[in-house]
Parts: structure tokens; C-alpha cells; sequence
């Protein structure tokens, strides 16, 4: 989302293998209310929670919607969403992930098929225009569709999101430049998506 609305920003990474010393060296001396990462500092702003800072970006760049049914929709999908994600996130790092797997694959198309009902024949889950929500989509429909590389095969107005969004100039750019990195979706120790190809 940062790509798509921001000017140039400054983004840092922690490598895992000496993150304790860095992060513990420095986050009490950021000013931050919850010294936390991921953390984000914008002028005066400190914000930490990916959720928050998601927001902030969102709000400062009017991608939350702007009629009640387009607010609606949103606050409504992004717990969708999150539910979504965190279902796959759980079997992920769960050392049963080959016992949970099926169970997993077996209720995907239902619940894919409750977003591609709630997209319908929309450009963006919201509406018209794009919103944060449709980040958050994109990411978790690709997740899923790396884990499960069919999985969308019944839902077309959900793979014509994934290029729609794919297409948009500046994401596009980011996805075809050398900072853009797939994978890992997930730490080290999840049991899938915690190898980079």
C-alpha cells in the first residue's frame, strides 16, 4: 500500500540472526508508545501494530472508502480477511501442518467462494475505487494460491482481481523491481511458506 500512495520512504530490516541485540539496543530509545515491530515514524507520528500503521497509511491516503456502504464493506472485510489469514497462519506453524493440511484444502473453496460472492462483479471489494481492503486481499489470495495453485480455478472474478491489482502501474513496477521479494510469507519456523524460491 505504501508503493501504491506514498512518496519515497525508508524501509528496514532486522535480520533474525542479530535482531534481539539491534531491536533491544534501539526500541526504547524511538519514542514509541508500544515499542513493537513492525514500527512506522512519519514526521511526529510514531505508530506501532501492523494493524495501526495499515490504517494510518490508509486513512492519510483516502484508500478506507468514502460512502457508508464503501465503510461498511471495509471494516466488514478487513475481519474477514484477518480470520481468513489466520486460518492459514495456524496450520502454517502448527508441527501437525501434513494432519491439518487436508482439512484446510477441504473448506478453502467455501470460503473463497463467500469473497468471490462479496466482490461480485465490483472492480474492488469496496466498490470503484481501491481500498486498503483490497491489499489485504491480494495478499492472502496469493498466499493461498501459492500454497494451493488451483484453488481459484472456480472463482474468476477473483483471479481477474489478482491481475487487475497485479496491473496497477506501481505495483507492478515494485513486483518487477529487485526489492520486491514473494517469499518467505512466513518465519523460519513455520512448517510452509518459510523458504524463499
Amino acid at each position: 500500500m505504501v508503493i501504491h500512495r506514498t512518496k519515497p520512504f525508508q524501509s528496514r530490516y532486522l535480520k533474525r540472526a542479530n535482531l534481539q541485540i539491534k531491536w533491544i539496543g534501539e526500541k526504547e530509545k524511538l519514542g514509541l508508545d508500544f515499542p513493537n515491530l513492525p514500527y512506522l515514524i512519519d514526521g511526529k507520528t510514531k505508530l506501532t501494530q501492523s494493524n495501526a500503521i495499515l490504517r494510518y497509511i490508509a486513512r492519510k491516503h483516502h484508500l478506507c472508502g468514502e460512502t457508508e456502504e464503501e465503510l461498511i464493506r471495509v471494516d466488514m472485510l478487513e475481519n474477514q480477511v484477518m480470520d481468513f489469514r489466520m486460518a492459514l497462519v495456524m496450520i502454517s506453524y502448527n508441527p501437525d501442518f501434513e494432519k491439518l493440511k487436508p482439512g484446510y484444502l477441504e473448506q478453502l473453496p467455501g470460503k473463497l467462494k463467500l469473497f468471490s460472492q462479496f466482490l461480485g462483479d465490483r472492480k474492488w471489494f469496496a466498490g470503484d475505487k481501491i481500498t486498503f481492503v483490497d491489499f489485504l486481499m491480494y495478499d492472502v489470495l496469493d498466499q493461498n494460491r501459492m500454497f494451493e495453485p488451483k484453488c481459484l480455478d472456480q472463482f474468476k472474478n477473483l483471479q481477474d482481481f489478482l491481475t487487475r491489482f497485479e496491473a496497477l502501474e506501481k505495483i507492478a513496477a515494485y513486483m518487477s523491481s529487485s526489492r520486491f521479494m514473494k517469499t518467505p510469507v512466513n518465519n523460519k519456523m513455520a512448517k510452509w511458506g518459510n523458504k524463499k524460491t
